[in-house]
């Protein structure tokens, strides 16, 4: 038996070297084969032979066409724009096909195409022009931005019949719209004779907005040409669908939107590439949608942060847009209730003309604003209402305006209480366990932790030894709940998250909502209260004061018109030049001073910026090779802080240094060789297998 046994055991021992064996014959055998392959003869198409191939590899030095031979039995299948599968590094890979050509320059011979996915033209040669754009604009890959820009292939949708095209489209002129602004009815009148004005739109409170796009469009379709519509949420979508609808008819636009699930989307996106409709709304996903004879791009509210894509290169909806407009030659519509920095910019570079109304009529249409505080009354009796959420002012005016229907309280802060501290210290309130931040998430609750979620029971503060706990800041949760205690008569309803409402009815009733949740009333709220003001300003971000007052512009624009008893009550300081503007009704006026304000820090959109992410001894190398322009500045390498409020993993032995960033500032005009030397710096790095560095192009925010 024990000799069996070990018979047994050098059996098993042999087991792993039999299977090591096995698996490099497999693999020989696999390069013999793969060998005959490329050595045998293809015969190759009769007309244009050579296809010219974008593959589908992530790697910035490989980031340009390779040549591949059209086989004869693929001639009819392989079309520009086409999806193939071709050979590359010993692996097939996905491709685009962006010409067929009659020769190439490459010396050897050329490998075969392995097959054709599809014969369906998804890339558009003016698609494929706008990725390389970008990708040289935010220093990244074509074929990153080409996933952003072409959806997933759906085989089903794909083979379904094509529709009947429908008819031309007729534009019945109607400027009832666009003549109350002063060069409104010249933009369409343009629009309808195939020219491109570039104009950037403040709308007047309360107006239409889609509904000024749609009469865009048609004044666009019209002539023929085509539109790409782009809003920032799918609340906005539905509110264009429906305009777009009534203007030109059913059928003659579709939505495009990642929202829309596969078969969807890729069934709106064969609308447009095959040329069966012309207009097309959506979200960020829409703006590399391949229209037929573009003559419109139009963006609402381009100070959103949803048009900011999260993934690689991580390009602007707005920037990608412009491009487009540039490199086709149409017409583009910026417009917004506020005006971001980069649309100021945009006027006061003449690139675009602002489409403002006269202020008679923006003093009609607006509501009156008033900035309220803690008086010097209530100071005397009780020094701590200078902090106080809702002052005595502000508790006048809604209980007036519910007499006459509704009114929206805007809470800065999403749950019930976001931040807690020592009831005598003020001193943040830790977790014991692991030291994260406490917050309240319902008044039944024990305070949790934000990273681990564990319940705190009993706490002390280690400074001060107290045991009460105070809420810093407070949420909509508790906002709605202490209204309903102050005004017990009248419904409480909250829009927030994923419970936002589509609209209020003309009723009396409050409305508690954050930050771009606030619904529509019908016939407009008879208040608007703004709490906490000085919330929204305390992030140390470079776009705080400008994404703040876009929130109040959007907010306040859904409140009546003066003339017919809307205000605006803001709760915060007098002085802010952001309330200041939002009293004023003046959007422009405060576009223009935080451009200033930037110029002269040297910050965008009178600069450019790059951020360089890595561990320190990549980063440190990157910066030593980059080829810097004139006027550069290098400021860090800093430490990266983590964005989110959950701790990340330990570090591992092989990891126990944190990255850091490095941020390269040159002015404006020399930002696209900053970008050209940052494609080279990725391509060298790239081709070296050197440690990865992440770069972004001015990001959306810096903090």
């Amino acid at each position: 038996m024990a000799g069996r046994d070990g018979d047994a055991e050098e059996q098993f021992e042999l087991i792993p070297a039999l299977a090591q064996a096995r698996a490099a014959a497999a693999e020989a055998t696999t390069k013999v084969a793969e060998k005959e392959r490329s050595t045998r003869v293809v015969e190759a198409a009769g007309t244009l032979p050579v296809a010219r191939v974008l593959v589908d590899v992530p790697l910035a030095h490989l980031d340009r066409p390779f040549d591949y031979l059209v086989p004869a039995k693929l001639d009819a299948k392989v079309v520009p724009g086409s999806r193939v599968k071709v050979r590359f590094a010993g692996q097939d890979v996905d491709g685009f096909v962006l010409e067929r050509v009659e020769s190439s320059d490459h010396p050897g011979r050329l490998a075969p195409l392995r097959r054709s996915v599809s014969d369906e033209p998804v890339l558009s040669p003016e698609v494929a022009r706008l990725s390389e754009l970008v990708a040289a604009r935010y220093a990244g890959t074509r074929s990153d931005v080409l996933r952003l820009a072409v959806p997933p292939r759906h085989a089903t949708v794909e083979k379904e019949p094509v529709k009947d095209a429908v008819p031309p489209f007729r534009d019945e002129r109607d400027d009832a719209f666009w003549s109350r602004y002063p060069g409104g009815s010249a933009m369409t009148a343009a629009l309808a004779t195939g020219e491109d004005p570039r104009t950037v739109w403040t709308a007047l409170p309360g107006d239409d907005w889609a509904t000024g796009l749609a009469r865009a469009a048609a004044a666009t379709l019209g002539r023929g040409r085509g539109s790409v519509l782009c809003v920032p949420d799918h609340r906005d979508l539905a509110r264009l669908d429906l305009a777009l609808t009534e203007v030109l008819g059913a059928g003659r636009h579709v939505r495009l939107t990642a929202d829309l699930g596969p078969a969807e989307r890729y069934r709106s996106f064969l609308a447009v590439s095959r040329g069966a409709v012309q207009v097309v709304a959506g979200t960020r996903a829409a703006a590399f949608a391949p229209v037929h004879d573009l003559g419109l791009v139009a963006l609402w509210d381009d100070g959103d942060d949803l048009y900011a894509e999260p993934r690689a290169p991580y390009p602007h909806t707005r920037e990608v847009l412009l491009l487009r407009a540039h490199d086709t030659g149409c017409a583009a519509i910026v417009g917004g209730t506020s005006r971001s920095v980069e649309a100021a910019a945009l006027v006061s570079s003449g690139w675009a003309k602002e489409l403002v109304a006269a202020r008679d009529d923006v003093r009609a249409r607006a509501p009156v604003v008033s900035i309220t505080g803690a008086t010097d009354r209530e100071l005397e009796r009780d020094p701590a209402a200078r902090s106080a959420r809702l002052p005595s002012s502000a508790h006048v005016a809604i209980r007036s305006a519910l007499e006459h229907g509704p009114v929206l309280v805007q809470a800065p802060r999403r749950g019930y209480a976001g931040g807690l501290v020592c009831d005598t210290c003020r001193e943040p309130a830790r977790c014991p366990a692991c030291t994260g931040p406490l917050h309240l998430p319902q008044p039944q609750l024990p305070p949790r932790c934000r990273w681990c979620g564990a319940d705190t029971l009993d706490r002390t503060c280690p400074a001060c030894g107290s045991r009460g706990l105070r809420a810093a800041v407070i949420g909509d949760v508790r906002t709605a709940e202490e209204l309903g205690r102050a005004f017990p008569r009248t419904p409480v309803r909250r829009s927030s998250g994923d419970r936002v409402l589509e609209s209020v009815e003309n009723t009396s009733a409050i409305v508690v909502a954050t930050p771009g949740a606030e619904p529509p009333a019908q016939g407009g709220y008879a208040a608007v209260v703004l709490l906490d003001t000085w919330l929204m300003l305390a992030r140390p971000e470079l776009r705080t004061a400008e994404e703040a007052v876009r929130r109040w512009f959007n907010a306040a624009a859904l409140a009546r018109p003066a003339d017919e008893g809307g205000r605006v009550v803001a709760v915060g300081d007098p002085a802010q030049p952001g309330l200041q503007a939002l009293v004023r009704w003046d959007p422009a006026g405060f576009a223009d001073r935080e451009a200033d304000e930037r110029r002269s820090a040297h910050l965008p959109p009178a600069s450019r910026i790059a951020l360089l992410t890595g561990a320190p001894e990549a980063v440190e190398s990157a910066v030593a090779a980059l080829r810097l322009p004139p006027g550069t500045e290098l400021l860090g390498p800093v430490p990266v802080e983590a964005r989110s409020e959950a701790p990340g993993p330990e570090p591992t032995l092989q990891d126990t240094e944190p990255p850091v960033r490095v941020v390269v500032r040159v002015p404006r005009r020399w930002g696209a060789e900053l970008s050209r030397s940052l494609v080279e710096l990725q391509g060298t790095r790239s081709a070296r297998k050197l440690p990865p560095v992440r770069v972004q192009v001015d990001p959306y925010t810096l903090d």
